[in-house]
């Protein structure tokens, strides 16, 4: 018999959650450090999703089994929010600590109470508009990586940005590529040991794609390693970039930025994240 209301949140497409009522648990919950530990132990905490894909795995499959082909039906809207926009959507959100964290265009992060769906704190990294014609898909964004009390998210010019988990607050800002070339970051990062991973996008207009860590507490770069050799006239980063040349003809991360086509803008008005 379904006895207690419980707040099951389902996405589909990074946007939609719903209600239903199911067995709860009342136990409060606190508010603690994320960590490789924690992620690892992610079937601990069935009604969190940790880390990109819920845990290092990716697996994309939660645990929880109250939701079922019977009682399907009696999922309904407990809550819904007006993103504000008519670009594209596509996080995955996070579950913390009973805060839900989700992306939406132009790199900006909201973070709502998961039960009630009460917006808790905003930050728009005001990413200039103009950045957005390197975009080759639309200034999306798939989400944030957490670790310790901090989550992390990439913004469509390039940066990487560590803020309160609780409060929304700028811990750290740094810039992850070079701006005289069309980089975009549309990815979530990753956090592991320590450490934020984050790639880039542009590849279709000529530059190098990279991968790089930082420095979960400090943003400080601990290395970078490119995926491809770089400007053939140049001597190679590493013996592994060596071996890939005999392959690879070289990219165009040395020659002057390709003139991305423009693209009218779109008006900014009522996509919405519901619950």
């Amino acid at each position: 018999m379904i006895t207690r209301p419980l707040l099951k949140l389902l996405t589909f497409c990074g946007l939609i959650c719903c209600s239903l009522f199911v067995g709860a648990s009342e136990q409060p919950v606190s508010e603690k450090f994320v960590d490789s530990a924690r992620i690892q132990n992610a079937d601990n905490e069935p009604g969190s999703w940790l880390s990109h894909g819920r845990n290092y795995a990716e697996d994309r499959e939660s645990p929880l089994t109250q939701i079922t082909p019977d009682n399907v039906s009696q999922l309904g809207l407990a809550w819904y929010f007006d993103t504000n926009t008519t670009r594209g959507l596509e996080a995955l959100h996070l579950i913390i600590d009973g805060i839900l964290f989700t992306t939406t265009s132009w790199s900006q992060l909201f973070a709502h109470d998961v039960a009630t769906g009460e917006l808790l704190w905003r930050f728009d990294p005001e990413v200039p508009k103009a950045w957005g014609v390197n975009a080759c898909c639309d200034v999306v964004n798939r989400g944030v990586a957490a670790w310790g009390n901090e989550v992390f998210v990439g913004t469509i010019d390039g940066r990487l940005i560590a803020l309160d988990r609780a409060t929304g607050e700028v811990k750290w800002d740094v810039l992850t590529i070079d701006p005289k070339h069309p980089y975009t970051i549309t990815g979530a990062p990753r956090a592991v040991k320590g450490n934020i991973f984050i790639g880039n996008g542009g590849a279709e207009y000529g530059v190098r794609g990279y991968v790089s860590a930082y420095d979960a507490r400090t943003g400080k770069l601990n290395w970078r390693f490119h995926t491809v050799p770089g400007n053939p006239s140049e001597p190679f980063e590493s013996e592994t970039m060596r071996k890939a040349a005999d392959t690879w003809t070289g990219d165009l991360s040395y020659a002057p930025p390709a003139k991305a086509s423009a693209r009218t803008p779109s008006a900014e008005n009522h996509d919405s994240l519901s619950a």
